[in-house]
């Protein structure tokens, strides 16, 4: 059961589970900066334009070719 839990998804994108850890975090990391630029962008918009979206976007490439 631990296995299952704990190994089962890693294994399915090719990765130990402290690869997956660090991608996770990282990804996390990533989410929370774009959730920053798009916060200060809502009461600034000239600041940040494009910020949160080029995150996202970057986001997107890299867990679409991960298998």
């Amino acid at each position: 059961m631990l296995d299952k839990i704990f190994f089962d998804h890693p294994r399915q994108v090719n990765e130990t589970y402290f690869q997956h850890g660090k991608f996770a975090m990282t990804f996390a990391f990533k989410l929370f900066l774009a959730a920053t630029a798009a916060t200060i962008h809502a009461f600034v918009p000239s600041l940040f334009e494009r910020t949160a979206s080029r995150i996202v976007a970057d986001l997107y490439q890299k867990t679409h070719n991960r298998n």
